[in-house]
């Protein structure tokens, strides 16, 4: 299912002129090695570009449309037209002189084979370049000089030809494209992804970009132990897989990675968004939603697009019809040293995905703090509630949080809370534990972790926590004890504060664990403090107070709870938060 959506989003990609056909592909080269006549390097050039990076600048590699390149083992295998110093020069600084030379003659011999009989200057350009060149001379040629210390850090090299790239002699490309054609003596079977019979591919293309998986590429499919092979087959034999269609879904992978727009990261599972017809705008929109982040329209322009899409009605976004009913693919990918591990695999119509999500921001909406901008909770803030808060505020845009979430967000909490939004099935308890720690240690309920308590325990129903405490904002009318323990303490710290003005620490940087898990024991403390701070007040303000307080014990009867459970204390937290920012608002 996933390689067969992949092979139709390459068709669809291939279609619109955006991702090349077989047998190329998008390659990093830094140098040019600009040939004679009679193929002697006449000058190199450097290709590199200054692109930003962050709040730097760095030089990377320029990308070509190139030949295909081989997938490498341990083995030797040459690429055509572009390749490191130690195919295309034959030396290199890997100590092994002999394996360079091996590797130089494998590079002659796939270029002297392809362009056998080609008659275009370029070509004859290369073959007499790989006939004369010689190996043993080649750091002491005065044309690599400048640019010797690149050629030895492993970047890729082409060729050059009367001002013009070689690769992008038509000869030559159709030299190429007849021989990759005609290249591949895989066995003849049925291929499980298009259903026809042909050569398979043993070794399919390797995937790059995966943050965190080999830079070289790792496997989506691949087999490498006796233990996962069957009846006597090696290799991707075992799952056979054309040769069409293993390039086509390697080079959709390839160009849904590379795109910002199809994609993103969240924790070290790479996201991977993309319709049916290869349109960006839903990924887009897609991603806006459950990312958030810049966009080309206002956050309730965006908010009206995805109401209507949720009701099945059509609308436009950057000049593109959006149909609900487009199918639409989600895919979380995860590294594992040299393979690709599949977190999660979604298939659904656009408009049925819109309407999870949009079901999660439901569940999460709850009453927010003033100093607080946005409007809604983006995925990243929810992350951002499970880890350590580094200041007093959280971070307003993602840029600023992400080095901080890559570093300690849960390995498996991003990928489990996203599937569940997604599908719209249970949060995982990862993400409860997460904010219940963060509670615990911090003595902090912040919008984010406050709306994940509601979410949660909307979405994974508890009796000890009812609907009537999860709710939007306070409900006066809630008799649950504890939900009203919670908001007795938040009156009690109001108090110590109206009492002391400035107080650097109240009530509950010091009590509010034991007040939430042993009520019995701390809240007679509580009250006996709070008495001590009204004296304090204002003759109206005590009465305010006095007045709150009283109303609540009288709910609570004559004693409180000895000890509450895990969701019992979630109770009394949203109980907290509800009455600490509902008693702001009506200030």
């Amino acid at each position: 299912m996933i390689l067969q959506a992949l092979v139709d989003c390459y068709e669809a990609l291939s279609a619109s002129g955006k991702i090349a056909r077989p047998g190329w592909g998008p390659v990093k080269a830094s140098v040019a090695l600009e040939l004679t006549e009679t193929g002697e390097i006449f000058q190199a050039i450097f290709l590199k570009e200054e692109v930003e990076k962050g709040k730097k600048k760095v030089l990377v590699p320029k990308i070509f449309d190139l030949p295909a390149p081989v997938k490498r083992t341990v083995g030797i295998a040459a690429n055509f037209l572009c390749d490191n110093s130690s195919y295309i020069l034959g030396f290199d600084e890997k100590g092994k002189p002999k394996r360079s030379l091996e590797c130089f003659a494998a590079c002659k011999a796939l270029h002297e084979k392809v362009l056998d009989g080609v008659e275009s200057p370029a070509a004859k350009a290369v073959s007499a370049f790989f006939e004369n060149w010689e190996p043993e001379k080649a750091r002491e040629h005065p044309a690599l000089q400048d640019y010797l210390d690149e050629l030895l850090a492993g970047g890729n090299l082409i060729f050059r030809y009367d001002g013009q790239f070689v690769h992008e002699d038509p000869a030559i490309r159709q030299a190429w494209q007849e021989s990759y054609d005609q290249s591949g003596g895989g066995p003849e079977m049925v291929c499980l992804v298009t259903g026809k019979t042909g050569p398979v591919e043993n070794i399919h293309p390797a995937v790059k970009g995966v943050q965190g998986a080999q830079s070289s590429g790792a496997a989506l499919v691949s087999f490498n132990a006796p233990a996962f092979c069957s009846y006597g087959k090696e290799q991707n034999l075992n799952a056979p897989t054309s040769k069409y269609a293993a390039f086509a879904y390697t080079s959709a992978l390839n160009y849904l990675i590379a795109s910002p727009e199809y994609g993103s990261r969240v924790g070290d599972t790479t996201v991977l968004f993309w319709a049916k017809n290869g349109n960006p705008e839903y990924s887009e929109l897609a991603m806006w939603g459950i990312f958030g982040g810049p966009a080309p329209y206002t956050e309730r322009e965006l908010q009206s697009m995805v109401q209507n899409l949720c009701k099945g009605r059509a609308v436009t976004y950057e000049e593109t019809l959006l149909d609900p009913d487009m199918d639409f693919y989600i895919l979380g990918l995860a590294p594992n040293a040299a393979r690709l591990s599949v977190r999660f695999f979604l298939h659904n119509q656009f408009g049925s995905i819109l309407q999870n999500v949009q079901a999660h921001y439901d569940r999460l909406e709850i009453v927010k703090p003033p100093f607080e901008k946005i409007e809604n909770l983006p995925l990243w803030r929810l992350f951002y509630a499970t880890v350590r808060s580094q200041s007093e505020y959280d971070p307003f845009l993602y840029k600023d949080a992400k080095p901080y979430l890559e570093k300690n967000l849960a390995p498996n909490l991003a990928g489990e809370t996203l599937r569940a939004i997604l599908n719209n099935t249970r949060y995982p308890a990862t993400l409860l534990n997460g904010v219940t720690m963060r509670i615990r240690a911090e003595r902090k309920i912040t919008w984010g972790r406050a709306a994940i308590l509601k979410a949660y325990y909307l979405q994974n129903p508890h009796p000890d926590v009812p609907k009537e405490v999860l709710t939007v904002s306070l409900n006066p009318e809630s008799k649950n004890p504890y939900y009203t323990l919670g908001r007795l303490f938040s009156v009690l710290e109001a108090v110590q504060s109206a009492a002391n003005p400035g107080i650097n620490a109240t009530i509950k940087d010091r009590y509010f664990n034991s007040a939430s898990a042993t009520p019995s024991i701390v809240f007679p403390t509580l009250l006996n403090l709070s008495e001590k701070h009204r004296k304090k007040l204002a003759a109206g303000q005590r009465i305010h107070y006095e007045r709150q307080i009283m109303e609540l014990l009288a709910v609570l009867g004559e004693s409180f709870p000895t000890r509450l459970s895990l969701p019992q204390q979630g109770t009394f937290q949203l109980g907290y938060y509800h009455q600490r920012y509902q008693k702001k608002e009506e200030n």
